[in-house]
């Protein structure tokens, strides 16, 4: 039985116990009681309720001075609200604390010794009564104090923190709120101090803050205290972890990324106020991870436990004790704007008025922006892009992706619907206009102008900022046709926002995306460094590895977390990821890629796909990729991962290939393991019944079989009017494809560009059988709805 009359142990709190301890302290007291013996490690501590608050005032007869004080407030006058909020926090630390509820703290403080040793420091933290309430959060309202010691220490900080109800920033609040200011009640947590400042601490969510996919631990980080992540001070190291696989059994931290972390809070060693500071963090703590994988995976375990307990997403903090090496949860509340979002809307994109067309191209997208023009003549003035401008270039390659991820739209001079800017502008989920001829002479540089992709295949741009406005649809409803509807992903960034389209999986994850963006480094460069002529590289090299063991561990982690963030937003569905296909001059691109690569005349039908991975200039790269692939299925355990090869010309190319990537623990078959080939090249249509022996699927790559069909450059704007994917010829090629893969049992499939842009096609490739479709997310909606028609409209013919 409870010997105090204005103190609850955490073990006697739950969360009903809001009204009488506050938000904070009712969570922690339910942690603290339900999850506890189930391993979640929370500090021990107790709470001084608000009957304590307002049995202090009383007893001093404080109410009548802070009616004076507040009653005729006027929070809009800066001067008036200072005034008077220090007059009222001068009334309550004023008062003092009665004798009977000073001795209970001091009571209750000596339990906590008996607990932790004598010299444990104090969390003494504010627990509002009205706190993380649905429509109101009084987080960061009042006062904290840390490692606080001693009985005077202690019961100064319980008086300051009271009196803390009464900061301007509080006071303004709740008159915004329309709150009682001699209503809301005040309850103090008394806690354990884990020592974060002397290791780390941060932030976790039970779903992906961004996008509110459900099946990810989000995790942040940084050095000190953890007042810095919440105000947005540091740029903290971020961390996921997929759901499903670690209740698998999987123990692999699913995705990573290393902030800045510049500062780093600590409080002042023997000043009575509690005081914290900013220090700048050591260099070598920067470039390395605040916490290890082993950390990450229990504050993931973490998580998941406390997520299961309250029956929806959570929003905690954490922290690391620098004495004892042990986590800790400090709180937890529900998670209100990400877990609310709704996901499953169709977004279509509308011009409300007319502009002066500049100049006209081929549309990419079907989006709408606006922004300031800028002109990029070549990759060395990329630096003077900024985030939100329009990019403006005759052509772009994989080096210029970081910039294009940051631009509103891409308008290139050169180039068809599949090259480069295309493709990766489809993957960002910007408008392009590509292929626009004159585009850095006649549009401006610096002037305001609108890409519109919305209006067929003709991209225009307006002078000026055209009005516009986006519609949105329910797609949550939409029934799944016969023929699987598959996804062309390549950029982890976005799947698990792309993942709630209407979906089968993803039939395309280009690797060359992540390997660009996420590696930067030529995978024989980062192999053999030493090998690289130029010293900028080497050092830039030299950076990315900072923290690794090795090139070959960077390559291996980076690559596999990239892929496996993908395999993991579509989790269970297959996710089909093709091997590198870089061509020869793309991979010259990245650092210390041009000590490595040829210099061909041709690089389209050169040095690319499959001819490379066991030719002795790149096998040692292909094998990184290999040990990517293998680290994604069996440590991370997403076994939804198919790996597709490339451009395989000949037969015994794809023998060679095979017995390489089984030489590098990829087998056909074990562990589940398929292994599908691009169906590109005539080769593969003419003697497609002796490749089916040795792949599982075909995935028909319209770009490439057209352009080899056809014998037209498909990056030539001077040839693109007789770049079709409809020509009878290219049709032929695909129906015997299709054919083929049904007369052998394996799965065919089409990753190209033309059932997005021609719904002809669509209806040619259902009449046929084809099994999938994989499309870019912006047609994916649209086009699932053709092929629910044309599968509709085929039942019916057939009676």
């Amino acid at each position: 039985m409870n010997k105090f009359k204005y103190i609850r142990f955490f073990d006697e709190l739950g969360i009903d116990d809001v009204p009488l301890v506050g938000g904070k302290n009712a969570s922690l007291g339910e942690m603290y009681r339900k999850l506890s013996p189930a391993g979640v490690r929370i500090p021990n501590g107790f709470a001084i309720t608000a009957e304590a608050y307002h049995y202090m005032l009383d007893s001093a007869n404080a109410w009548p001075a802070l009616h004076e004080a507040l009653d005729t407030l006027d929070p809009e006058d800066v001067s008036d609200l200072a005034r008077r909020g220090k007059r009222a926090r001068e009334i309550v630390y004023g008062a003092g604390l009665p004798d009977d509820l000073a001795k209970e703290i001091i009571a209750a403080y000596r339990k906590l010794q008996e607990e932790y040793g004598e010299d444990v420091g104090l969390a003494v933290r504010s627990s509002a009564t009205a706190e993380d309430l649905p429509t109101a959060s009084f987080a960061g309202q009042q006062d904290t104090f840390l490692n606080v010691r001693g009985d005077q220490s202690l019961l100064d900080a319980c008086r300051r923190d009271f009196a803390s109800l009464f900061t301007d920033r509080a006071i303004h609040y709740r008159v915004d709120q329309g709150f009682d200011h001699f209503k809301i009640g005040l309850s103090i947590g008394v806690m354990k101090m884990v020592r974060s400042d002397l290791s780390a601490s941060g932030v976790m969510f039970s779903l992906d803050t961004e996008s509110g996919f459900r099946d990810a631990v989000f995790i942040t980080g940084s050095y000190g205290l953890g007042e810095n992540i919440v105000q947005g001070a540091v740029d903290p190291d971020e961390f996921y972890v997929h759901k499903p696989t670690f209740a698998a059994g999987h123990r692999a931290v699913l995705r990573r990324n290393m902030g800045g972390k510049a500062i780093m809070m600590v409080y002042m060693e023997g000043d009575t106020r509690n005081t914290t500071r900013n220090i700048p963090t050591p260099t070598e703590d920067r470039e390395r991870f605040c916490i290890g994988d082993a950390d990450v995976l229990e504050l993931a375990e973490y998580a998941i436990a406390i997520e299961a307990h309250y029956g929806h997403p959570m929003d905690m903090e954490w922290a690391k004790d620098g004495l004892d090496g042990k986590m800790y949860i400090v709180q937890a509340r529900p998670e209100t704007v990400a877990s609310q979002r709704r996901v499953n809307l169709l977004e279509s994109y509308e011009l409300d008025g007319q502009g002066e067309v500049i100049i006209t191209g081929r549309s990419v997208g079907e989006r709408i922006a606006s922004g300031p023009a800028r002109i990029i003549q070549d990759a060395a003035h990329l630096s003077e892009f900024k985030p939100g401008e329009i990019l403006v270039a005759d052509t772009t390659t994989p080096d210029w992706e970081p910039v294009m991820k940051t631009a509103a739209a891409v308008v290139t001079n050169r180039g068809g619907r599949t090259c480069h800017a295309a493709i990766i502008a489809r993957e960002l989920g910007i408008p392009a206009v590509v292929g626009a001829g004159e585009a850095t002479t006649k549009i401006p540089d610096g002037a305001t102008i609108t890409v519109s992709c919305a209006e067929g295949d003709n991209g225009r741009i307006y002078k000026g900022a055209v009005p516009f406005h986006v519609d949105t649809t329910e797609v949550g409803d939409i029934a799944r046709p016969t023929t699987q509807i598959m996804i062309n992903l390549g950029n982890p960034d976005l799947a698990f926002k792309t993942s709630f389209l209407p979906n089968d999986g993803v039939g395309l994850a280009r690797m060359e995306f992540i390997i660009n963006e996420s590696i930067k480094a030529h995978p024989l460069a980062l192999l053999h460094p030493e090998k690289v002529s130029s010293a900028a590289d080497r050092a830039a090299i030299a950076r990315l590895t900072s923290g690794y063991a090795n090139g070959e561990a960077y390559f291996i982690e980076r690559l596999s977390e990239g892929v496996g963030t993908i395999a993991a937003a579509f989790w269970p569905k297959p996710v089909v990821v093709r091997m590198s296909d870089f061509k020869s001059n793309e991979y010259a691109t990245l650092l210390g890629g041009s000590d490595f690569e040829p210099d061909e005349a041709n690089p389209m039908i050169g040095f690319r796909g499959a001819a490379r991975y066991a030719h002795p200039a790149y096998e040692e790269g292909f094998r990184l990729e290999c040990l990517a692939m293998k680290r994604v299925r069996e440590v991370m355990g997403l076994t939804n991962v198919i790996l597709m090869l490339p451009f395989v010309r000949r037969v015994k190319e794809a023998d060679d290939v095979l017995a390489k990537m089984a030489e590098f623990g990829l087998k056909r078959g074990e562990n589940g393991l398929q292994i599908y080939a691009m169906c590109e090249i005539p080769n593969n249509v003419i003697l497609i019944d002796q490749f089916a022996k040795r792949f599982d699927g075909f995935s028909i790559g319209t770009n490439d079989l057209t352009q080899l069909t056809l014998g037209v450059d498909r990056d030539s704007e001077m040839v693109a009017f007789d770049y079709d994917e409809r020509d009878d010829g290219v049709k032929e090629m695909i129906r015997l494809a299709v054919e083929g893969c049904a007369r052998n049992g394996i799965h065919s499939g089409l990753c190209g560009q033309a059932p997005s842009d021609y719904p002809e096609m669509a209806a040619f490739l259902v009449e046929i059988g084809i099994e999938s479709m994989s499309l870019n997310p912006d047609t994916v909606v649209n086009t699932t709805r053709k092929v629910l028609e044309i599968e509709a409209k085929m039942k019916e013919k057939r009676g």
